[in-house]
């Protein structure tokens, strides 16, 4: 059976979509909330009773929703960046036009308004603010050094931070965790400057690279990578995490040999390299959450 040329242009226009929403991000990050929400905030509640909450569901489906809108819109803005840092994979991105991008921006957080609305006013409030939040990054605050990484790593853990005040759990164990991955997604987000520093130039972005020298960032990075180690080994001796240890003390090992490459880089490559190190490094926790013990 043969496609029609009229049916294959809409396939690629699928595929290109797909790949500006990142769906295997999207993917993870449900996954992790669900499992954050099994086996770290909720109480006294059985698997099968957290994955039928209604309300929670409202929440994560809300917030998945209001994440594809926000790499819609920076795919928008960044279309001219994003074609001289990653041209393969923005030549799939162009297969949707500008317009098109923007339409269903504006429908995605359109239909994620309205799921909150199921949850609570104070929910609709929350994911409205998001909307706002990733529109002012990508159209404003990313340009801006310091601000702008900070910001980045406020939005990737939004979505925690809703969940976590759904359940109201203030354990010092769940801060841990917090302070944990927000410090793995602020050096993530300092590489990706390093990783996209010929883009960023090109356009007259100022990133921290850009400001401060590859140099100094690398010393910024190694300061982070101590605090994120010192916050591993608390973790480790003061809480009691089940087999969750095995993750902390691998992604003790892990900073270690990401700090030995860090200080070699000099190209392109070797700072994707430590990108790809650092979002292994969280997927990897992800499905550890699995190991923690309830108790």
């Amino acid at each position: 059976m043969f496609i029609s040329r009229k049916n294959k242009q809409l396939i690629y226009k699928l595929v290109g979509l797909l790949s500006i929403v990142r769906g295997y991000n999207l993917l993870v990050i449900v996954v992790a909330q669900y499992l954050t929400s099994i086996f770290i905030l909720s109480q006294d509640q059985s698997v099968f009773e957290v994955l039928t909450e209604l309300k929670l569901f409202t929440l994560i489906v809300s917030s998945a929703l209001v994440i594809a809108s926000g790499y819609i819109i920076n795919s928008f803005y960044d279309s001219e960046k994003d074609l001289i840092n990653r041209p393969q994979k923005t030549k799939l991105d162009r297969l949707v036009s500008q317009r098109t991008k923007l339409s269903i921006y504006f429908i995605l957080n359109f239909i994620a308004v309205i799921v909150a609305s199921y949850n609570s006013f104070k929910a609709v409030c929350f994911v409205s603010f998001y909307i706002f939040l990733i529109w002012l990054y990508s159209h404003k605050l990313k340009r801006i050094p310091v601000w702008g990484n900070i910001t980045s790593t406020g939005l990737a853990i939004f979505p925690f931070f809703v969940i976590f005040l759904y359940y109201q759990n203030y354990d010092w164990v769940i801060f841990g965790h917090a302070q944990f991955l927000t410090l793995i997604i602020f050096m993530r987000e300092i590489v990706k400057d390093l990783e996209n520093l010929s883009g960023d130039i090109a356009l007259g972005y100022r990133t921290i690279p850009i400001k401060y020298g590859e140099k100094t960032t690398k010393y910024l990075l190694q300061i982070l990578l101590i605090i994120t180690i010192a916050v591993t080994i608390i973790l480790i001796t003061r809480f009691s995490l089940g087999k969750m240890d095995y993750y902390f003390a691998f992604s003790i090992g892990t900073l270690l040999v990401f700090n030995r490459l860090l200080f070699k880089a000099v190209e392109k490559k070797h700072y994707l390299r430590l990108h790809n190190i650092l979002k292994v490094l969280v997927v990897i926790g992800v499905i550890s959450i699995v190991l923690i013990d309830p108790n």
